[in-house]
């Protein structure tokens, strides 16, 4: 049997429970894995409470937390091994070690992952730090490349200190970018050692903005937290088309002429995420682990907004 972190039904914490459940059959163009580490997520609690994405299939309970993992290959689906039906050559076999998005759940002791949405871990990253690439790390590349900032600009990241933010403060810096970024005053310190000037969100946020950027103005905002801060943001930029992306607030931005992160749910994101937190580029910024039996308190590290950068829950030896 598996032990498996579920959710019964739509709710809040106490619909959440632990099952002992057979681990799952690999199917056409899956992996079954024995997991490691599974990240945790803004998104986990979003979905037991019932916010699911336009066009997702209907929920079928209990249905296992968690969107990002990193663990070893047990079985494979029969189209797999060699690369057919994945369509770039590359295999997987029993005994590799991976990371990628799992089809039924991560918080648990075994999961299935699409191939196509699962790479090969490097050797120079733990699975704990793989586990913590992708969805945060994933989407904060994606909503860069999707700005395409010069170099010199500077970009307003809302929520910094979460997972997706302390990602892309990290990406942007690399590439040149001046970053602002809205976090507590308890996270300050943690801001401003990824190389952002920090900003206190809530009311009067705009006028800070502009006291602590460079010249005054910022050239882009990514959004990661929506609200007032989200529209306070955009009044910032004097054309958001193209300049205005949230990962919090699709229906919001599109009102004030952004768009929402245009995710590319690629195994070459896997790849290049991963390649460049081996390179030291990235560092996953894992700042809190807990055991299976613990994935919870995890969840509500997370769902209460205190946590800084990612939150992990490590799974086997």
């Amino acid at each position: 049997m598996s032990k498996a972190y579920v959710f019964t039904r739509f709710g809040g914490p106490e619909v959440e429970t632990f099952l002992d459940q057979d681990p799952p059959e690999p199917g056409p163009g899956q992996l079954l894995v024995a997991v490691r580490a599974a990240g945790v997520n803004p998104v986990d609690w979003k979905l037991r409470a019932g916010k699911r994405r336009p066009g997702s299939p209907p929920a079928e309970f209990p249905e296992v937390l968690g969107s990002e993992v990193a663990g070893v290959v047990e079985a494979v689906g029969s189209d797999v091994v060699g690369g057919a039906g994945v369509g770039d050559g590359s295999d997987f076999a029993v005994g590799d070690a991976v990371f990628g998005n799992p089809d039924t759940g991560g918080y648990a002791e075994y999961t299935l992952l699409p191939a196509s949405l699962t790479a090969h871990k490097p050797a120079g990253l733990s699975f704990t730090e793989a586990a913590a690439l992708p969805v945060a790390a994933a989407t904060a590349y994606d909503g860069l490349r999707q700005l395409d900032l010069p170099t010199g600009a500077t970009l307003l990241i809302t929520g910094v200190g979460g997972g997706v933010g302390v990602a892309a403060a990290q990406l942007a810096r690399h590439l040149g970018v001046r970053v602002v970024g809205t976090a507590s005053e308890g996270k300050r310190a943690f801001v401003e050692s990824l190389g952002a000037v920090h900003v206190p969100p809530g009311p009067g946020l705009a006028d800070r903005v502009r006291a602590a950027a460079p010249g005054g103005r910022v050239d882009a905002v990514f959004d990661l937290v929506g609200g007032e801060d989200l529209v306070a943001a955009a009044s910032l930029l004097p054309d958001p088309r193209g300049k205005l992306i949230t990962a919090a607030a699709k229906e919001t931005v599109a009102e004030l002429g952004g768009a929402a992160v245009a995710r590319a749910r690629t195994r070459e994101v896997l790849d290049a995420v991963a390649r460049l937190a081996v390179d030291g580029v990235l560092r996953p910024q894992v700042t809190a682990t807990y055991p299976l039996e613990r994935a919870g308190e995890a969840l509500r590290a997370v769902e209460d907004g205190h946590a800084r950068g990612k939150v992990v829950i490590e799974v086997g030896a």
